[in-house]
């Protein structure tokens, strides 16, 4: 009996340890991961973009740890800004479910997979405009007192030099904060707009600390939230 043991024993680790490391055999291109590429990187990532392809599995697959590593890092896809530190409904950040997709999916060897109906069809992109500055909006340059109280929806930033990293909060009269946004390294080429979840009620007297005096935001105006008073 005890002969028959320690074979049977390595055969079950054998088998244990290969399915640990095929933890994502049944995630595929043409079903899981092409959906994330294309709701969150090939905006950028197109021919005739502002950076390499990353449409097609062959554009994808070689690049594929070095994707892993730059969406666990969070350097993609770029945002311009902490997380965390004030919160966006159009944040294009990965969510930790669709993290846990492409690790599992480049940890195992990156099927494309065998159906090429499931594969969605490939977004179309219109040649990108120069991004107007909102109608009403408020310039915001260096520390600025709010006059008037306002309700934002969020801000685009017009002027932000190459590389900087600031905090921009908002210091209310009762003494509370409310953080704005949290720039690092940002790059002006990523320029789009920051769109708060729900509306920002700022109050006469409101102080916004932290835009550089050689840097512009513009406050996007917004209606209050229903449930205000």
């Amino acid at each position: 009996m005890k002969r028959f043991f320690l074979p049977s024993f390595l055969i079950l680790v054998t088998c244990v340890t290969y399915l640990a490391h095929n933890v994502g055999n049944a995630i595929t291109w043409n079903r899981e991961i092409s959906r994330i590429f294309y709701q969150h990187c090939v905006s950028c990532h197109h021919e005739g973009g502002s950076s390499f392809s990353l449409m097609r599995y062959p554009d994808v697959q070689p690049r594929a740890v070095a994707i892993k590593e730059a969406v666990l890092s969070r350097r993609m896809p770029p945002w311009g800004a902490v997380k965390g530190f004030g919160d966006f409904r159009n944040d294009q950040g990965l969510s930790e479910e669709q993290l846990g997709l492409i690790t599992d999916w480049v940890d195992s060897d990156t099927p494309k997979g065998s159906n090429p109906n499931v594969l969605p069809k490939e977004p179309k992109f219109e040649k990108a405009s120069k991004i107007k500055p909102p109608k009403n909006g408020v310039p915001i340059s260096g520390e600025y007192t709010l006059r008037r109280a306002v309700t934002i929806d969020g801000f685009l930033p017009e002027k932000i030099p190459s590389r900087t990293s600031v905090k921009i909060f908002a210091a209310l009269p009762n003494g509370s904060i409310e953080p704005i946004v949290w720039f690092y390294e940002y790059k002006d080429s990523f320029q789009h707009s920051f769109l708060f979840r729900k509306p920002l009620s700022l109050p006469v007297g409101t102080v916004i600390h932290g835009v550089p005096s050689n840097a512009s935001i513009i406050l996007i105006p917004g209606s209050p939230p229903k449930n205000s008073k």
